[in-house]
């Protein structure tokens, strides 16, 4: 992308010698590069700068439930017993400074089944700002303290905020982890409204699709088996997410 804007900039300039070519013109120009990094930046499903899983083609009517931000204490244990009465594995990327205090949800977690993934240790608001290297320390910080409770190392990995660069790339290569996004986001930390959250959800669900909710939602907690209950009525099995997009849990 690079090589081609700078050449359609480099061709207007030569053919500024023979045609006016106005100066909004080079504004488009920079406003369209903008757009498309901004686009390959935030939509976590774009794969512009990296390949990132976000879901399976798939005729089987099989789907994923992955929870972000936890472990979060009353939350995550409500979680975990909707899904255990109703025999549902799912994925939680994990921030590693809310392990601590919360290490037995987190083996809880863990033993009864489900994934257990890298959400960064500080999911620092300037997290996409910082240097590959600084990127990388931060996500190790979290396999270490994840690796010091249930004595596994994540292999799959969420960008905070579903935002990736250049150095994130280069981070996620380093550290050898697999990017893991998601196709249906549920808004969750933003919509309050239990009914609206039932209703957008019910409505993205199709085979193959990766479902991002919250620990740290309450309404995700209130709407959780109103949804579970839609998607098995349906036909559908709720599959652990490495298992339904075949790909290694743990280094």
């Amino acid at each position: 992308m690079n090589i081609l804007f700078i050449s359609l900039v480099v061709l207007c300039l030569a053919a500024q010698r023979v045609y006016s070519v106005p100066v909004y013109f080079y504004i488009i120009l920079v406003g369209v590069y903008s757009l498309v990094l901004f686009y390959g930046c935030y939509y976590v499903g774009s794969n512009f700068f990296i390949p990132i899983i976000c879901s399976i083609k798939t005729d089987k009517k099989v789907i994923a439930l992955s929870f972000d931000d936890g472990p979060a204490a009353e939350n995550t244990l409500q979680i975990l017993q909707m899904l255990k009465n109703n025999n549902a594995e799912a994925a939680f990327f994990c921030i590693g400074n809310r392990i601590a205090g919360n290490e037995e949800i987190l083996k809880q977690a863990y033993d009864e089944g489900h994934l257990i993934g890298n959400h960064t240790f500080s999911h620092h608001f300037w997290f996409d700002m910082f240097p590959a290297k600084k990127m990388l320390a931060d996500m190790r910080m979290m396999d270490q303290a994840m690796n010091s409770v249930i004595g596994k190392t994540p292999k799959l990995f969420r960008p905070p905020y579903g935002v990736t660069n250049p150095n994130l790339k280069k981070a996620i290569i380093q550290g050898n982890y697999i990017p893991v996004g998601w196709s249906m986001r549920s808004m969750d930390t933003v919509i309050k409204d239990e009914k609206k959250l039932l209703n957008k959800v019910i409505s993205k669900i199709k085979p193959g699709a990766v479902f991002l909710f919250h620990d740290t939602s309450n309404t995700t907690v209130a709407v959780l088996p109103a949804i579970i209950k839609h998607i098995q009525a349906n036909g559908y099995e709720i599959i652990r997410l490495d298992k339904m997009l075949n790909l290694q849990a743990y280094a």
